[in-house]
This record gives C-alpha cells, sequence and structure tokens, in this order.
C-alpha cells in the first residue's frame, strides 16, 4: 500500500521538475520566469481544446500519445521510488523497462511517421539513431550496477542497500555511472546539448518536430509522457547520489524529491550556458557515454 501512494504522489508531481528548469533558465538570464505550475496550467488548457487530424493519418496517430504515456506508467511501477519496494518487482526487470521505452518510442516514430510530412519524417529519423545508440549505454550501466551489487533488479540496484553498495564497494564506478545516466537523461529528455525544447526551427529539431501534428489532448498525453521520463531517469541520478536509509519511509522520500529537484536544477543550469550541439557532435557525445560505460564495465571485472 505504501509503494502506491509513493507511486501516485510521485506521478503527480512530474510535471514540476520540467518546470523548475524552465524556471532555472529564466532565473539565469535576469527574468522572472514562469510558474513552477505553468506545466500543470499547459496540460489542463490541451485537455480542454479539441482535436485536429490530418487526412494523412491514420487510426495509429490518435492511438500512438496514449500507448506512449501508459509505457512510461508502467515503467514507474518497476522503480524503488526513494529506495522503498516498488510496487512490481523481479529479477531483471530493467530488461523490461527498457523494452517498455523502446515501445513508446516506436510509437512514437509510428505517429510521426503516420503524418505523411518530411519534418517530422526527419525527426523520426534523428531519434531512432539516437535512441539506439542511448539505449547501448543504458544496457551497460545496468549490467555494471548488477555486478557490482549482485543485485538484478532496479530494486536491488536502487534500494537502500544496493545503491549504497555502489558507494561503499566503488565509489569511483557509482561517479561514473552517475555521469554516464546524467549523459542519457539529456538525450531522453531531448534537452541542450543534443536539442533544444525551445527552438522554432524545424530542420534542427529531434524530439519536437515528431509532435507538431499533435494537439489538444493528445499533445497533453505526449507532453506528460516527456515529464514521467524525466522522472524516472531523474530518480535514478537521485536515488544514486543520495542513497540514504534513515528507517522512516517519508524522510527518505523527502530526500528523493530533493534529489529530483536537484537534478533539474543541474539541467537548467547546463542549459543556461551551453549551447546546442550541430548534430555530427552528438554522435560524439552518445558514444562518449558509451565509452565510459563500457570502460567502467571493463575496470570493474577485478572488483569483488
Amino acid at each position: 500500500m505504501e509503494s502506491i501512494i509513493y507511486y501516485i504522489l510521485t506521478v503527480s508531481l512530474a510535471p514540476l521538475f520540467p518546470a523548475v528548469i524552465d524556471k532555472v533558465k529564466a532565473l539565469s538570464v535576469g527574468k522572472k520566469g514562469p510558474s513552477l505550475f505553468i506545466k500543470y496550467y499547459d496540460l489542463m488548457r490541451f485537455l480542454k481544446k479539441g482535436l485536429v487530424y490530418s487526412k494523412s493519418t491514420s487510426w495509429i496517430f490518435g492511438f500512438a500519445p496514449l500507448i506512449i504515456m501508459v509505457t512510461y506508467l508502467l515503467a514507474l511501477l518497476f522503480f524503488p521510488i526513494a529506495g522503498e519496494k516498488p510496487v512490481i518487482s523481479f529479477t531483471y526487470d530493467f530488461i523490461v523497462v527498457v523494452y517498455l521505452f523502446a515501445l513508446s518510442r516506436f510509437f512514437l516514430l509510428l505517429s510521426s511517421l503516420n503524418t505523411a510530412s518530411s519534418f517530422e519524417g526527419m525527426g523520426a529519423s534523428r531519434e531512432a539513431f539516437i535512441s539506439f545508440l542511448a539505449e547501448g549505454s543504458l544496457f551497460m550501466t545496468f549490467i555494471l550496477a548488477v555486478k557490482l551489487t549482485g543485485a538484478p533488479s532496479l530494486l536491488g540496484i536502487l534500494g537502500s542497500v544496493g545503491a549504497q553498495i555502489l558507494w561503499h564497494q566503488a565509489g569511483i564506478f557509482a561517479i561514473m555511472s552517475i555521469i554516464v545516466l546524467f549523459m542519457i537523461l539529456i538525450v531522453e529528455n531531448a534537452r541542450k546539448p543534443i536539442d533544444d525544447p525551445d527552438t522554432h526551427l524545424e530542420l534542427t529539431m529531434i524530439h519536437e518536430v515528431m509532435i507538431l501534428d499533435n494537439s489538444g489532448p493528445d499533445l497533453g498525453l505526449m507532453e506528460f509522457g516527456t515529464f514521467l521520463k524525466f522522472l524516472f531517469f531523474g530518480g535514478i541520478l537521485s536515488r544514486l547520489i543520495f542513497p540514504v536509509d534513515f528507517g522512516i519511509g517519508a524522510l527518505n522520500y523527502l530526500v528523493f524529491v530533493v534529489g529530483l529537484f536537484a537534478i533539474a536544477f543541474a539541467v537548467g543550469i547546463l542549459e543556461s550556458i551551453g549551447v546546442r550541439y550541430k548534430l555530427p557532435r552528438n554522435t560524439t557525445f552518445l558514444m562518449s557515454s558509451f565509452a565510459i560505460a563500457t570502460l567502467a564495465l571493463i575496470f570493474s571485472i577485478g572488483v569483488e
């Protein structure tokens, strides 16, 4: 019952963290910035609007947003929020989670291609290539964590015991894992320097260009799905950076949420001081994350 309460509460907080990023970016240039509840307002605004479908789209276009949001909700059921037991947990459950993300991406690509738009097709091609490289880094990081903790599940890796083992047994590998996962978070959530969520140039877009034809509640579902994705990867980083266990669930949860705010703040700072890479540099960025994860796994062979 406690895990379900944490799950519902955490999902309800998902729109808050992207708003923190926007707030930090605005403050960094001397602006007041939007309210921290702006994403909630946006979701309600999308739900009140009507749907507009192109004549070239099929049932896939209208079905995809729901599938995308549901897959992210399912993935979070496996996540040990604040180190507590998740709603669903079994051996090698992280493989299921990775393929749930792949399923959501598959329907996102289908949806964008279904519009018969050359711009959205271009974005789908870029997304497919980038996600292909990002999944390799994510798998290597999970394999490293399983080897070091001896626990082949998200609960074992990110639970109160597993996360502390990573630091006590091999702190350098925990740091390398955090670096790789932060790079994956940037990629998966289409943030700078890989993508620019604020751009209006279709030729430079990756994620945003794929949802240009979505409107109303469909767009709201797409946006909420991206909030949940940030929540998942930010949650992993929060547990690795703050692997605390005070013996009090509410206090552990408070630290977990503070960690998520810290991750959102870090992303906001990065976007404030950095610029978007040219597309060829995205490959270098992704291959660097894969190289770090692979080297960490190789060097950990001698660690018992």
